[in-house]
């Protein structure tokens, strides 16, 4: 686990590695995602696993079901209602949830994609967002913010792992699309900074610069700890980042 220093208040925080589940083959081993085709009782013992290491209530977990948009869910005491060790479904078509409930683990899956975590001074309320190029693009980290409906200045925020603008090359007209709508140093060669752009996207939307923090690894250079979907194709497995406000509903 990576663990995020989200300060003295009621918030925890973590981003997962691929270490310390029971999947096997190319999902070894800890698998959090139920769309890979993996076994399900296999992420149902992983995502228990997760959920005993960290700490958080496995019946109010909630994951979404990531479609690269910018749509944005509140969940409330219910959670995930049991889904998220039960029938492993996702929340909705969302890329994106919020929740002011104690106790409710909020869930996002990445396996290249940068995952985000952001929560208040206060730690009232926090959000888990999906933010792979689309979603950036579309607007869900901005989206996120305001459904949080707290002042974006008062806000804090993480950006696990992701790919690295080392292995990901892309077109030429998303290089211009990204460098116009987030800057120039987005850009990187034939390829783009995934991480710049979700910190200039907070920026952008009140977060202060200095309250953002950015896990430097890139999940396809990085085979032991990481699940890849850029490195290993369709068949791969998932990684989370969670967040949820201490204590019980």
């Amino acid at each position: 686990m990576i663990a995020v220093d989200t300060g003295p208040g009621p918030v925890e925080a973590a981003f997962s590695t691929r270490l310390g589940g029971t999947s096997t083959g190319a999902f070894a081993s800890l698998n959090v995602g139920a769309t890979t085709g993996d076994h399900p009782d296999a992420v149902r013992a992983n995502r228990e696993a997760l959920a005993g290491a960290l700490g958080f209530d496995a019946a109010r977990a909630a994951c979404l079901t990531q479609v690269h948009g910018a749509d944005v869910v509140a969940l409330g005491a219910g959670g995930g209602e049991g889904t998220y060790c039960g029938s492993l479904e996702g929340v909705g078509e969302f890329d994106a949830a919020i929740t002011r409930e104690p106790g409710v683990a909020l869930l996002a899956m990445g396996a290249d994609c940068p995952v985000i975590v952001l929560w208040n001074g206060p730690g009232d309320v926090v959000a888990a967002v999906h933010a792979g190029w689309r979603g950036i693009m579309a607007g869900v980290i901005p989206s996120a913010i305001e459904a949080m409906g707290c002042d974006p200045g008062a806000l804090q925020a993480a950006v696990g792992p992701h790919v690295g603008p080392c292995c990901y090359p892309v077109d030429d007209s998303l290089r211009d699309a990204m460098a116009r709508a987030h800057g120039a140093d987005v850009v990187r060669g034939d390829a783009v900074d995934l991480g710049i752009a979700c910190r200039r996207a907070l920026e952008a939307a009140g977060v202060p610069a200095a309250r953002i923090a950015t896990v430097d690894a890139c999940t396809s250079c990085d085979a032991e700890r990481f699940f890849s979907y850029r490195r290993d194709g369709a068949a791969t497995g998932r990684q989370a980042a969670v967040i949820w406000i201490g204590g019980a509903a």
